[in-house]
């Protein structure tokens, strides 16, 4: 089975650079696996995206070593099983409360005895090789994310579950759940707090701990604070800032 080089780098306490896939192309996503991130994620949750554009931006990524991670829609075993199918390297599941909800994401992850996982890996055996049925438990990263009140709450008892490689955190969801507006970005000590919290109970466990930003001046802080992945940003704000930036030179602002 290829690595998961990511993957492998958060457990020897390395640091990763990664970006976001929120639109549904084919080009987009092989340019964006093409620049030289660590690692990309396909957003099913909330990307203008679904299963089938999955199935051809998967091997378009593949045609490099950037590990293909894929944020499933809800922690429902069967969402995450599909897409680890289709050949992703791991997943980011939204929402967990606890860590009942994060027993349930790992056993979607593994095939058993450590987990519950079907096998027909259709696409991925063929990507990852002959290896991929002995070797899958231990390459396919699962991660989940504390945005909610609870998931703060339980912070440390989501990083202590056995199986678990990671903890992302979604700021926006973050700020809601603390009562804050959803900038993201935010330099407000209340979310400020809760991050800290959230990244020592990562410490604690041995858990990789990774952070959504939206500019290169928070990716830079994260990364100061000893964060293991860090999402630069998606190819739709890339876009966007760049038209502008362009916009802007053009007529001579």
């Amino acid at each position: 089975m290829r690595p998961n080089k990511a993957l492998a780098a958060w457990r020897r306490g390395e640091q990763t650079l990664g970006g976001w896939l929120s639109l549904a192309n084919v080009h987009s996503a092989e340019t964006m696996a093409n620049l030289g991130f660590d690692w990309l994620c396909i957003d099913l949750q909330h990307g203008l995206l679904d299963y089938q554009d999955l199935t051809v931006m998967l091997p378009a990524i593949s045609t490099t070593d950037v590990t293909p991670l894929v944020r499933v829609p809800w922690n429902e075993p069967y969402e995450i099983m599909k897409v680890l199918d289709a050949g992703a390297y791991g997943v980011i599941v939204p929402m967990i409360n606890n860590r009942a909800e994060a027993e349930q994401a790992v056993a979607a992850c593994r095939y058993p005895p450590r987990g519950n996982r079907s096998f027909g890996p259709i696409r991925a055996a063929r990507h990852g090789r002959l290896s991929y049925a002995e070797q899958a438990n231990d390459e396919i990263a699962c991660i989940a994310m504390i945005e909610t009140a609870e998931g703060i709450e339980r912070a440390e008892e989501i990083a202590a579950t056995p199986g678990l490689d990671g903890v992302y955190i979604g700021p926006s969801d973050l700020a809601l759940a603390i009562g804050l507006p959803p900038e993201g970005d935010s330099d407000h000590p209340d979310q400020v707090a809760a991050v800290a919290k959230i990244q020592a109970a990562c410490r604690k466990h041995g858990v990789a701990v990774g952070m959504h930003t939206a500019s290169e001046a928070f990716t830079r802080r994260y990364l100061e604070m000893g964060f293991h992945f860090v999402t630069l940003g998606s190819e739709l704000n890339f876009l966007a800032h760049h038209a502008a930036e362009r916009l802007a030179a053009a007529r001579g602002g």
